[in-house]
This record gives structure tokens, C-alpha cells and sequence, in this order.
């Protein structure tokens, strides 16, 4: 680790506690709102309701994977330019117990009508039987304990070790942050391309691609960058995070255009190497999503996500726009959305897109909720890492 001295002088920035309040109340009623709804909606249309469900929920699990992401790369870097915003990256990624909470809690009532394999007999497809050893309940449900277990830990043990330096400064903190970071990367890797498999893949178990894993990684990193921007916007307009400089907004918009380049560059590749191959078990994903209507939402997907946003993020002028680069960031926080909703959907509406109710009333159930945790997180401790040794670096950045 870089030599730093540590003569800061920097404040601590406590949210309002009646702010916090306010909006966070807000978020929970909006979150009751959708949760009721959805329940209703659910008894009559028990399917559709597992797939918007889960649509839902897998776009929130991303964004949130996404944020504990940046943090670990933060620690494991020993960056500097991402000091005074990287506490709301960890606000962020505390919520994934909570989407732990949401997933247990439907994950056996939704199953059967998400999984055909979920209550296939033995002998029924032959294809599964030589997956059943990783594609049964049981395994299926151990493994997400795992995922949840070893993702839930990092978040939990990153932040704690975070705002207890804010209380001495003492710099074993950072050292056992980087420690965590160094296995944190790794044990991120493994649960998120596994629990892509287990959760979007097997969907159709038919259906392989070596790449996809990484896919919803590239989404996943891109939106919480985004997020990041959109949420250091919104605190820097009611008056807080005032040392976050437009040098800090070009850094945030770099790495979302590098991620609007990966995720490209990643859905393309799969995309050739499974139509080139003309495998009929990996060509099946792309026929679905080319079929009818669910043509056009796919072709506005590449469009959308990577030629509109790409030009506005690859002037240095743009990202040192905060106005801009927040609008930038909404849409691709919006077209993380049509992606899962991609992703997911077609498994049931085979003939075309069908919207659905429940479709919104998911996304604002745990949108709702998660809100209401990540704004009650924020008074609970200072808005930047006040003791970390890299805060003045943090401060004076230029590049």
C-alpha cells in the first residue's frame, strides 16, 4: 500500500435525520404499495407473477452486485480518486441481505413455474439427467445460500470496517479492507457467474453459453457505476459530498463508458460465436428474443444501451457535465431494465411481449424497499470515509 499522510482535516457529513425520514417513508409506502399489489395480482396469475418477480428482483441483485463490485476494485487498487464517493457504494451493497430476504421467501413458490427441470422425474429428459447432480432443488437452494452467505458477508464486513475508521482512523482498517478485497474479487466472480446460471441460465436448461456469465457481470458493473452518479448528483444538489469535484465526475463517466464498450463488446462476441457455431441448443436464446415483437425490444436493446449512450460518454466535455453524465447514467440504469427484462421474459411470452401489472408492481415492491433501507443507512453514519489516509488525495484530484 501507497505511503499516505494523514493530516486530514475533513469534516464528517451527517445526512439529515429528518430528511432521511421523510424519504425513506416515502420509499417504504411505495414499497408497500407495490408488494400489496403484487400479492393480489398473484393469486390469479401465479406465473406471470413468478417471472416479473424475478425480473425484479434479478435487476436489483445486479445493480447492488455491481456496487459491492466497485468497492472491492476500490480497495484492491488502493484507489484514491473514489474515497469521498465510495461510502455509497458500500450503502449499496449492504443491501443484498435485504435481496436475500426476497429471494428465500418466494424462491419455492415461484420455482416450479420458473424451472422446468424443478419437478422433471428421472428419465423424463435426457439431457437433464446428466445435469442432475447440479440442476435439483436441493443443490439449487444450497448453492444460493452460499452465494447470498459469501456476497452478504463481503458487503456487511466492508462497511463496518469502513465506518469504524471514520471513528479513529486507524489504518488496519484499510489494511484488512485490501485483505478483503483480494479474496472478496474472486469469491464476487464465482457467485455471480454461478448464480447467473442457476437463476437466468437454467430457465432453459438446454440453452449453454460459456460467456454468460460475464454478461450479466458487464450490465451489472456498468449500472452501479451509474447509480454512483445518479445518487452522488442527488446528494450534492441538497447540499452535501460539496468536495466532490467535476474531476470525480469525469472518473465515474470514464468507467461507464468503459463499461458501455465491455458490455458491447461482450454481448456481440456472444452473440457471433453462438449464431456462427449454429448450434441449435445455443442458437435457441437469440431465436426466442428475434421472435415477433420481442424483435424490436431487442434491437432497441443495442441500440439504446450502447450506440446513444456511447457518443455523450466519449467527449471529456460531456462527463464533466454533471447534468449530462446524471442523464446518461438514468439511461442506462433504464436500459439495465430492458436488458433483465430480455433476459427473463421471453421464457413465458414465447409469442411475442406481453406487459404485465405485476411486471411494475415487482419492480416497485423491492425498488420500494430497498430505498427505504439505503436511505435509512445514510444518516447512520458520515456520507465520506472522513479517516481514510487517501482522503486528501481524494480531495485534490486531477487528471
Amino acid at each position: 500500500m501507497s505511503d499516505h499522510s494523514h493530516t486530514s482535516e475533513v469534516q464528517p457529513e451527517q445526512f439529515s435525520v429528518e430528511k432521511a425520514r421523510y424519504w425513506s417513508r416515502l420509499s417504504l409506502a411505495a414499497g408497500i404499495l407495490g408488494l400489496v399489489s403484487t400479492a393480489l395480482m398473484a393469486v390469479d396469475h401465479r406465473e406471470q407473477f413468478a417471472f416479473s418477480w424475478l425480473f425484479a428482483f434479478i435487476y436489483f441483485f445486479t445493480v447492488c452486485v455491481g456496487a459491492l463490485f466497485w468497492t472491492l476494485v476500490h480497495h484492491a487498487t488502493d484507489a484514491e480518486w473514489s474515497v469521498l464517493v465510495r461510502r455509497q457504494l458500500e450503502n449499496v451493497g449492504a443491501l443484498i441481505p435485504v435481496l436475500a430476504v426476497f429471494f428465500f421467501a418466494t424462491i419455492f413458490i415461484n420455482a416450479p413455474f420458473l424451472y422446468k427441470w424443478w419437478n422433471l422425474p428421472h428419465g423424463a429428459d435426457a439431457l437433464l439427467d446428466k445435469k442432475s447432480a447440479f440442476l435439483n432443488p436441493t443443490a439449487f437452494t444450497l448453492r444460493a445460500i452460499v452465494y447470498f452467505a459469501a456476497l452478504g458477508m463481503l458487503a456487511y464486513r466492508i462497511r463496518e470496517n469502513s465506518v469504524r475508521q471514520d471513528a479513529d482512523g486507524h489504518p488496519g482498517f484499510t489494511i484488512a479492507m485490501r485483505r478483503l478485497a483480494f479474496m472478496g474479487i474472486p469469491a464476487l466472480a464465482l457467485s455471480l457467474t454461478f448464480a447467473a446460471v442457476d437463476w437466468l441460465m437454467s430457465l432453459d436448461f438446454h440453452w449453454q453459453s460459456t460467456m454468460w456469465g460475464v454478461y450479466i457481470f458487464a450490465g451489472g458493473a456498468g449500472s452501479a457505476m451509474s447509480l454512483l452518479v445518479v445518487i452522488v448528483a442527488a446528494l450534492k444538489s441538497a447540499g452535501y459530498l460539496q468536495q466532490v469535484n467535476l474531476e470525480h465526475y469525469h472518473i465515474m463517466g470514464k468507467l461507464m463508458l468503459a463499461f458501455c464498450v465491455f458490455w458491447a463488446y461482450i454481448g456481440f462476441s456472444q452473440y457471433m460465436l453462438i449464431w456462427y457455431a449454429n448450434m441449435p441448443e445455443e442458437t435457441i436464446y437469440f431465436i426466442r428474443r428475434n421472435t415477433e415483437t420481442w424483435w424490436y425490444l431487442s434491437m432497441a436493446l443495442v441500440v439504446f444501451r450502447f450506440f446513444l449512450p456511447f457518443p455523450f460518454l466519449l467527449f471529456q466535455s460531456t462527463k464533466k457535465n454533471p447534468k449530462v453524465l446524471c442523464a446518461v447514467a438514468g439511461w442506462i440504469l433504464a436500459m439495465q431494465l430492458l436488458d433483465m427484462y430480455i433476459v427473463v421474459m421471453p421464457m413465458l411470452h414465447q409469442k411475442g411481449v406481453a406487459f404485465h401489472p405485476l411486471d411494475f408492481t415487482a419492480l416497485l415492491g423491492i425498488g420500494g424497499v430497498l430505498g427505504f433501507f439505503f436511505l435509512n443507512s445514510l444518516p447512520k453514519s458520515s456520507l465520506i470515509p472522513v479517516r481514510d489516509p487517501r482522503i486528501q488525495e481524494s480531495i485534490r484530484l486531477s487528471n
